[in-house]
């Protein structure tokens, strides 16, 4: 019985991962927690637990391109999974887009209900493509359908200071952090961007391998073989002197 259970317990988790849409290969364990504020991966082990699930809490994470924000929501997304916790994860574009779709087709209230079905819903780049005063009414409406009732994961590349040109609005701007940061854990990676590191890297190594490859300049002593060349006092006997020509024929004088 114990197997059997644990055998369902692994299905469902399989299943939900694939339903999740999380980028699988953006794990915990491909995390470079090195690279993280210490502050930033001592609150993401304590998000892995996804007790903040059950609060209805919500976590922000900002910092710049290729900081790596992704990839963190991405791995806390898999354990919470793991943990029996339904998650999807969407960029905000595709999202925003799903939900005007569901809008015209006056289906946006059974979209909602179905995306209430998840715990946890991730939402990434939030603000990276500047979005229509329509398209941000309608994300507005699934913060405000979630606050309190489920846990919003986003992502952002701009502060709050610049949510504005997100939202279009002062006052829609000013009602979505609200409902955000009520219960809220925001997380700050202030670091380089990692693919900036990983091209700077290669280039260097790059660079490294051309001054180490040997340019091919004039004799180097050695024969095809690999022996000493004649007279390099290796042993071998010198080659006697080539012959001299003979001399030309004189001419005769008339």
């Amino acid at each position: 019985m114990e197997r059997e259970c644990q055998e369902r317990r692994q299905k469902r988790v399989e299943r939900w991962l694939h339903h999740s849409r999380l980028p699988l290969e953006k794990s915990w364990q491909a995390l470079d927690l090195k690279r993280l504020p210490a502050k930033v991966v001592q609150q993401a082990r304590a998000l892995l637990e996804g007790s903040f699930v059950d609060r209805h809490e919500n976590v922000l994470v900002f910092g710049r391109p290729g900081s790596g924000k992704t990839h963190l929501l991405s791995a806390i997304g898999q354990e919470l999974v793991r943990g029996g916790r339904r998650v999807l994860f969407v960029k905000c574009g595709l999202l925003v887009q799903q939900l005007l779709i569901a809008k015209r087709d006056l289906k946006l209230s059974r979209v909602l209900k179905q995306l209430a079905s998840y715990g946890a819903l991730i939402v990434d780049d939030l603000g990276y493509v500047q979005q229509s005063r329509e398209e941000m009414e309608v994300l507005f409406t699934l913060l405000a359908e979630r606050y309190e009732r489920g846990s919003v994961l986003l992502t952002s590349n701009l502060p709050f200071s610049g949510w504005e040109a997100i939202f279009k609005d002062p006052m829609t701007t000013a009602a979505a952090i609200d409902r955000l940061v009520h219960h809220a854990v925001i997380l700050e990676l202030n670091i380089p961007s990692y693919r900036a590191e990983q091209a700077r890297k290669a280039k260097q190594g790059r660079a490294a391998a051309s001054e180490e490859t040997p340019t091919g300049g004039a004799g180097t002593g050695r024969g095809s073989g690999g022996g000493e060349a004649a007279g390099g006092g290796g042993g071998a006997a010198a080659a006697p002197p080539a012959a001299a020509a003979p001399p030309p024929p004189a001419k005769r004088e008339k």
